[in-house]
């Protein structure tokens, strides 16, 4: 069975894992850091407080968020096949991975950027600094260390979910699993797939703390 055809396959998966996983991390900040701004600055206690936005938003993401995976995943095929030209593989898996994260990023945005001290907030709109000064210096500045951790748990859920996208071909460790682990009953495969997404997933966290730790200015 773990014969070379077999490891070049589980070395395309985890690529082709990666790629999903990154790509729609990073197209979900895209979407999801505006969008946290947004749901911050708005607030009632924002810096510019506006409950029809806000409200607006925030059912959104409450929407969104609630569509378990793999149903958005089929719902979202037509969308899928129009930006890329086909429904399944790596690269269409993208379009998904990034509509499921990007409010999942913005509510975990939002937290973070709630967590910043009201005083530091109100020492720089005192000071007469715009609200683009407020959000990217203040808001941001101040918040990098816990918005450095969200990413971490993003990369992490996202991964999990490119996992589960192998149910309708979506390509990655998480195909292999289904296609041998499942429909061949090798159980073999199945554990050793399990096992590769568990260190990267882990690998990842550890990576993210690691600079998150670095970059807390609290500490020095």
């Amino acid at each position: 069975m773990w014969d070379k055809a077999m490891i070049d396959m589980l070395l395309e998966g985890i690529k082709d894992t990666l790629y999903m996983t990154l790509l729609s991390t990073f197209f979900g900040y895209v979407l999801g850091l505006p969008l946290g701004i947004a749901l911050a600055v708005t607030d009632k206690e924002g810096i510019q407080p506006n409950a029809v936005i806000y409200r607006i938003l925030d059912f959104i993401v409450n929407i969104v968020r609630s569509i378990p995976f793999l149903i958005l995943l089929i719902l979202v095929i037509p969308l899928t096949r129009a930006l890329v030209g086909k429904s399944y593989g790596p690269t269409a898996t993208i379009v998904p991975l990034t509509l499921a994260a990007a409010p999942f990023i913005g509510r975990m945005v939002e937290s973070s950027l709630k967590e910043v001290d009201h005083g530091v907030i109100e020492a720089a709109i005192s000071m007469g600094a715009r609200t683009r000064t407020i959000i990217t210096k203040v808001l941001i500045g101040e918040s990098r260390t816990s918005l450095l951790v969200g990413v971490t748990i993003v990369l992490g859920t996202v991964l999990g979910y490119s996992a589960m996208a192998g149910v309708v071909g979506g390509g990655g460790l998480g195909d292999i699993a289904i296609r041998y682990g499942y429909y061949r009953y090798e159980t073999e495969v199945m554990i050793v797939t399990l096992v590769i997404i568990v260190v990267l997933v882990q690998l990842l966290q550890w990576l993210g703390m690691l600079l998150s730790r670095k970059l807390d200015h609290r500490k020095k």
